[in-house]
């Protein structure tokens, strides 16, 4: 059985989804979000913590139960404590220990080096689902995590000399986070990498207008330092970037 959180949620089992009801897929998702069991209290506090004590608990109970109309096991149950189901697969773990890999220098990491994991990457922590405190902090932390693993993932395939596969993990990360200036840096190198100089330019052009436009910024001398640069006879430089 597989439970999908990148993207938006979604239970399956041999590929076949199967139908969950809001409340229980709120719960089934907090449940996979957790790294140990946790106590009946403890969950009925966080998913409906505007309502008294005895009415969120009223509303696990209908949840749990809703669960097992599923007719299937998702959801494990003692007297005190719930945990998703152990043999429930989670593709946010994957992902997460994917990024994790890319982020530890001593790891190789080719066999992760592919277009499932550039996919994982691409998406955030079920970005539709209405606002509450706890999925926030849980999306902001996939999401952060995502886009370090997106620039270690670019920096890899550009060392690989994989420079079509390394442009395409950067060009997500800059799309990921149009202001993140690191994004842009390991972009611009993966073109200089591959010998697009004229890339690697236009994309620090992006990425001055867009810090000017939203931020009031000018690029940091780190990237710029970056820049290709030809001397001509006359000691000019042909290519700098505009405005300078």
């Amino acid at each position: 059985m597989s439970l999908r959180l990148l993207k938006g949620f979604a239970l399956a089992i041999d590929h076949t989804r199967i139908p969950v009801c809001s409340s229980t897929q709120r719960l089934l998702a907090f449940l996979a979000l957790q790294d140990m069991p946790r106590s009946r209290t403890y969950v009925a506090g966080i998913l409906w913590p505007n309502v008294t004590a005895s009415r969120a608990n009223a509303n696990l109970r209908s949840s749990l139960w809703r669960a097992t109309r599923t007719g299937h096991p998702i959801i494990d149950v003692t007297s005190h404590e719930l945990a998703i189901a152990k043999d429930i697969a989670v593709d946010l773990h994957e992902a997460v220990a994917r990024a994790h890999r890319l982020l530890d220098n001593s790891r190789a990491c080719d066999d992760i080096l592919t277009m499932q994991t550039l996919a994982d990457l691409s998406s955030d922590l079920l970005p539709e689902w209405p606002e509450n405190d706890w999925m926030l902090i849980e999306q902001e932390q996939y999401h952060q995590l995502r886009l370090y693993a997106l620039e270690a993932m670019t920096e890899r395939l550009t060392a690989a000399r994989r420079h079509g596969e390394a442009v395409a993990a950067g060009l997500t990360a800059v799309r990921t986070e149009p202001l993140r200036e690191s994004a842009h840096r390991v972009l611009m190198k993966a073109h200089l990498a591959a010998g697009n100089r004229g890339a690697a330019l236009r994309q620090f052009e992006q990425c001055r207008r867009i810090l000017r436009e939203e931020l009031g910024l000018e690029p940091s001398p780190s990237l710029r330092a970056l820049l290709p640069s030809r001397t001509e006879h006359n000691g000019r430089s042909r290519l700098q970037p505009s405005g300078t």
